[in-house]
């Protein structure tokens, strides 16, 4: 089942998270016609989240701050995650929020390990991804999140960073294929 055109928003004007946005709910099938706009807001987390409590609450705060004046909005927000048996003690996930105006739908990447060094330097000096990457010899681009991303260094172009964030808008699309949640959907289409 497909619907008619929706304004879609998302919480960034990074183009990664945008054509990331744009390429899952393009290919979900969902929508006939979308349109998108990116819509410049905060977070409200620190710029390098290190829990998935702060990853997830990032995600929601971007969705439901871009929200105004569309039907869905999206948000996108990678950050660090406690997990054990690794060699750091971190992974990095990116979790999607889709949000309705009165719902939000959660979805989550695969997980990956940065470098022990790179997390040393965002623990215990407050460095950004990039920054860390920067500062450890790592990359040399100093815009390396709004292009392949860190993801793209580490397995050599074989997986992009638009393609990984695509994984978490895919995850948060599921709950849009839920027949309870279509209906709901389609009455509230807003008006071109």
């Amino acid at each position: 089942m497909t619907h008619g055109e929706f304004l879609i928003h998302v919480g960034s004007t990074n183009p990664v998270k945008v054509e990331a946005v744009k390429a899952a709910f393009d290919e979900s099938g969902l929508f006939a016609s979308p349109r998108y706009a990116s819509i410049d807001v905060s977070s409200e987390v620190s710029a390098q989240p290190t829990s998935l409590d702060e990853t997830i609450r990032g995600a929601i705060n971007r969705a439901r701050n871009a929200f105004q004046g569309s039907v869905l909005s999206a948000g996108l927000e990678d950050g660090l995650i406690t997990v054990p048996y690794t060699q750091s003690g971190y992974m990095n996930v990116c979790a999607c929020a889709i949000f309705d105006g009165g719902r939000d739908y959660i979805g989550l990447s695969s997980a990956f390990e940065y470098p022990q060094k790179v997390i040393r330097l965002v623990i215990e000096e407050g460095l950004d991804i990039t920054r860390a990457f920067l500062r450890a010899g790592l990359s040399e681009n100093p815009t390396l999140g709004a292009a392949e991303g860190a993801i793209g260094l580490l397995t050599k172009g074989r997986l992009t960073r638009k393609e990984y964030a695509k994984q978490a808008v895919t995850m948060a699309l599921i709950h849009l294929r839920d027949p309870l949640t279509l209906p709901a959907l389609q009455t509230e289409q807003k008006p071109r």
